[in-house]
């Protein structure tokens, strides 16, 4: 099920909208279907160390260490 961007003609209203096959859009402010559906572009991920230890670090506060080599796991686990 691949997920499309639409802009609404009826209400200008710019949507993401998850669609099965076959299945028709609606405007979820008018209910209207005259859709223009976009281009939508993909993310590259992050390359920038600090944006990778900044979600590195996320990730440890909420208990997430799968993304740490282990070596780098178990020092953080003996920190208080």
């Amino acid at each position: 099920m691949p997920l499309y961007d639409y802009v609404c003609r009826n209400c200008n209203l710019r949507f993401e909208t998850l669609l099965r096959d076959g299945a028709t859009a609606t405007c979820p402010r008018c209910g209207g279907t005259a859709l223009d559906k976009l281009v939508s572009a993909p993310y590259a991920p992050a390359r920038s160390k600090s944006l990778i230890m900044a979600a590195r670090r996320q990730a440890a506060h909420e208990g997430h260490l799968s993304n740490y080599p282990m070596a780098e796991r178990k020092k953080l686990l003996r920190r208080p």
